[in-house]
């Protein structure tokens, strides 16, 4: 792949969930089918503010949430269903994607590349679990910052780390909301929904005569 000379941007700040890293329900899904509820319904718990909101901001412990998420669903379903529901909610297996990854790697010859993500408190373990420890050239996660997106502090803590203006940064992310946050502090955005949206961002040519994929 070609990346355009000079690169456009001093800093990417990416978000990792539904851009790097993926997560795998199915096992949830059929849980939820046996249990008669709807598809994403432990996911609405898990991330009802409640909940999601002490976890990402590192104030409570992983056990803890997924006893919250069981507590929630027992209302609806007996105690052991609720259980093995949090329980499959909280320890989904997760992958990343490739082409994504090697993006991101890529642009590191040009540029920093700050992680930006609403994570847990054991995001290092997940990365060294993929492989990704060495992705990004710094992670600020809101469970260590204490801040979470669409906080603008956030942002700037990236910024920060980066060594690079607001101005000067490309933030990309698969909510809008928080994409619309960044564009407020002058950085430029994208709403992130396939590879392709990245390659547009950074400017990059494939299929090159010569470049390396």
């Amino acid at each position: 792949m070609i990346f355009p000379t000079p690169f456009p941007f001093a800093a990417v700040l990416c978000d990792l969930d539904n851009v790097v890293r993926f997560f795998d329900h199915t096992e949830l899904a059929r849980l939820e089918l046996a249990a008669g509820l709807s598809a994403g319904s432990t996911a609405a718990v898990a991330f009802a503010p409640e909940h999601d909101g002490p976890l990402l901001l590192g104030e409570i412990t992983k056990e803890q949430w997924v006893e919250a998420i069981a507590r929630a669903l027992a209302a609806r379903v007996p105690a052991d269903q609720a259980r093995a529901l949090a329980t499959a909610f909280g320890s989904a297996p997760f992958r990343a994607d490739p082409e994504v990854v090697g993006l991101l790697r890529a642009v590191r010859a040009h540029c920093p590349v700050v992680l930006v993500t609403n994570a847990t408190a054991w995001l290092e373990q997940d990365l060294d679990l993929l492989g990704l420890l060495d992705l990004a050239d710094h992670v600020v996660n809101s469970s260590r910052v204490g801040v979470a997106k669409p906080d603008p502090r956030i942002y700037k803590i990236a910024a920060e780390r980066a060594g690079a203006e607001p101005g000067r940064c490309l933030f990309v992310d698969d909510r809008a909301e928080n994409v619309e946050a960044a564009i407020a502090l002058g950085m430029a955005g994208v709403v992130y929904r396939e590879p392709a949206d990245l390659r547009a961002a950074f400017g990059v040519t494939r299929g090159v005569v010569g470049a390396s994929d």
